[in-house]
């Protein structure tokens, strides 16, 4: 019954039936057939999956992106990093990425991301010559660094199914974001010596100074945030709320480029998206309440390691399932279908489940580039008007980026871990 399951799942997706109700329906035809247990369970779960106060965290950090990008605070995080690095060959490329990692801090979502950032820089990038294509696919890549670098939308939902510390989680994500975006960096550099893409202007320290006092307000953001969760005064959640309220502050009271009417209009576009999250969200509880009441991860473990024990090949193995899964499915949903069924594996080979939680996280920031699904690479080709089939050719360089960075975090964990040790300790 559980291959039936899953396979009108497969069958009600390819018919692009909302995955949220097509776990649903798979469920209530398996309880329907099977009888015993009673279909009244099904909004019990519902409700369960979705009552749990760390995913409060998704509606408030989809509303700050909002904000931000409505707020005038993306153009000046743009305005200062090109202040920073433009003057390099290339360096509108690198503004690109510096850009992405520096919004990475403040939204949680890639989405919001290469809408905020790719919505300006890639016009400027086009106008000075850069292909379209590429400047498309650079955008797209640079944004996944988004769920990388926190705060995540996706490691909040990673760490409330496999019960760990978001704090904790949250910490892996800074080396490998890090490490992902000064190598695609290196690839923009490349490519602009090859290509001759152009120097913007000569570097000068003036021009610092003023990009970081016109961006001073913005700066705060990331302080209020990871300041407040890592100094252990404010929940994620909390620190979510905050970053709201001073994305709300700031955009309206001190740069004053968005009033009420504007909150309004972002207010009900967060809760559209957040209800979309929490359908997928209160039904994959079902689904895994299923799975579990099947035993299907007991038995999925016990296959696994009847083939081998050797954390290696494991981990390497798992990396391949979860790609492959991340072409088809969007990261929230992939979290929620995928994760209940391998952490048994998980544990049972000890592997830290916050190290694996990074490793998820990498491949689906990978997953939102290769199609069919690739959210992001899609938002980025709407923007930028371009075909997919082009902007993922020139993607394909900054998707290798991530693919080195995830075999680095997979079999060299200090990289990922050493930070969440440090300051949380084992």
């Amino acid at each position: 019954m559980t291959g039936v399951v899953i396979g009108l799942i497969l069958v009600l997706s390819a018919l692009r039936v909302p995955i949220g109700f097509a776990l649903i329906a798979a469920v209530l035809a398996a309880l329907l057939a099977g009888g015993g247990t009673t279909p009244a369970v099904i909004p019990l779960q519902l409700f369960s999956g979705a009552a749990k106060f760390p995913l409060l965290a998704i509606p408030l950090f989809i509303l700050a992106g909002g904000i931000m990008s409505s707020a005038g605070i993306s153009l000046r995080i743009i305005n200062m990093a090109s202040t920073l690095v433009g003057h390099i060959r290339g360096g509108l490329g690198m503004v690109n990425v510096a850009s992405s990692m520096f919004f990475a801090e403040i939204s949680g979502s890639a989405v919001a991301d290469v809408a905020a950032i790719g919505s300006i820089i890639m016009p400027a990038m086009v106008q000075k010559g850069y292909p379209p294509a590429f400047t498309a696919g650079l955008t797209s890549v640079a944004a996944s660094l988004a769920i990388i670098i926190p705060p995540s939308i996706p490691m909040i939902l990673y760490a409330v199914i496999a019960g760990t510390s978001v704090t904790r989680l949250f910490l892996t994500g800074f080396a490998p974001g890090i490490i992902g975006g000064v190598l695609m960096m290196a690839v923009v550099y490349y490519k602009a010596r090859r290509l001759g893409f152009p120097v913007e202007r000569a570097f000068a320290a003036t021009r610092v100074v003023t990009g970081i006092r016109e961006a001073g307000w913005t700066l705060l953001l990331p302080v209020i945030i990871l300041g407040g969760m890592f100094g252990g005064i404010v929940t994620a959640t909390e620190a979510a709320g905050l970053a709201v309220l001073a994305a709300f502050i700031i955009g309206t009271f001190i740069y004053r480029e968005m009033n009420f009417r504007q909150l309004r209009s972002l207010t009900l576009d967060g809760v559209v998206q957040t209800a979309t999250v929490m359908l997928i969200v209160a039904a994959s509880a079902v689904l895994g309440w299923y799975l579990t009441n099947e035993q299907v991860p007991q038995r999925f473990a016990a296959a696994v390691l009847g083939l081998t024990s050797d954390r290696t090949i494991v981990l390497l193995l798992l990396n391949i399932f979860l790609l492959i899964a991340g072409m088809f499915l969007h990261s929230a949903a992939a979290i929620l279908l995928i994760v209940p069924m391998v952490m048994p594996l998980v544990r049972q080979l000890g592997i830290d489940p916050t190290h694996f939680g990074i490793i998820v996280t990498l491949n689906l920031a990978i997953g939102q580039q290769t199609p069919p699904v690739a959210s992001v690479l899609l938002t980025a080709c709407a923007i930028a008007r371009q075909p997919v089939g082009a902007v993922f050719r020139e993607a394909i360089p900054f998707i290798v980026v991530l693919l080195v960075v995830l075999a680095l975090v997979t079999y060299v964990p200090v990289v990922a871990l050493f930070l969440p040790d440090l300051l949380m300790g084992r």
